[in-house]
């Protein structure tokens, strides 16, 4: 029985789609799957397998938090045998060409967090990558559906709302926006044998000091959906 979910063998499908917000999974099922049905409830992690474009496809609640998602993915990939792991998340631009609600493909997630160590990667410093088939696909979705999106680095902190400082720094490397997942997810795929990805959505400026609503955050940002969508159906 897993810690972060308890579904029974076969319910998972061999990809899954990764929001925080549970809530957003419920919304992912209830809005583009055909016969959705919850295979998993553990601490309000809720988790649905259904069917897109003819594609047994599954969406399950992370929680928030590097710590979080790599519980929940190696539970996946390790336990119920997922291949394939899509991210889809909010960020803080820390550019100003980043425009709020816009759709972030994040190739790879610098990260201020102990996470290599934490993973046993004692001395050096790993590159968190996404895995570039997913990456490449989901690229193809964006500009086959018209989405605008930004595709390059992201940094993973332990903190959403850091000091603008500190942002800038990151910014000034070429980082586009902030997360607090994306790193935890490449670096446990990575060392499970899964392929990952994190497609995020703008929820906040730190540039601007724009934000959406908490709701709009729960139930739209359905470009980053679509996207991901395509991208998990077109999985070989």
């Amino acid at each position: 029985m897993g810690i972060a979910i308890t579904p029974r063998q076969g319910e998972i499908a061999e990809t899954v789609l990764l929001p925080g917000d549970p809530l957003r999974a419920k919304f992912v099922a209830d809005t583009f799957f055909t016969d959705a049905v919850r295979y998993n409830e553990e601490r309000n992690m809720l988790g649905y397998t259904g069917t897109y474009k003819g594609k047994r496809i599954s969406v399950q609640g992370t929680g928030m938090g590097v710590p979080s998602v790599v519980m929940c993915v190696h539970e996946l990939a390790c336990e119920y045998g997922v291949k394939n792991l899509i991210r889809i998340g909010t960020c803080g631009a820390i550019r100003e060409d980043v425009k709020l609600r816009s759709v972030v493909i994040a190739l790879t997630a610098s990260t201020s967090a102990n996470t290599e160590n934490l993973l046993g990667l004692h001395g050096v410093h790993y590159a968190p990558t996404a895995d570039f088939s997913l990456a490449l696909s989901a690229v193809r979705a964006a500009e086959r559906l018209g989405i605008p999106y930004k595709a390059g680095s992201v940094l993973t902190s332990e903190l959403f709302h850091n000091a603008p400082n500190f942002t800038k720094k990151w910014a000034e490397w070429g980082l586009l926006a902030n997360e607090m997942e994306a790193a935890g997810l490449y670096m446990e795929a990575a060392r499970d044998g899964a392929n990952a990805l994190a497609i995020l959505t703008v929820s906040d400026s730190m540039v601007t000091g724009e934000l959406t609503t908490p709701e709009e955050r729960q139930n739209s940002f359905t470009d980053m959906m679509k996207v991901a969508l395509e991208t998990a159906a077109a999985v070989e």
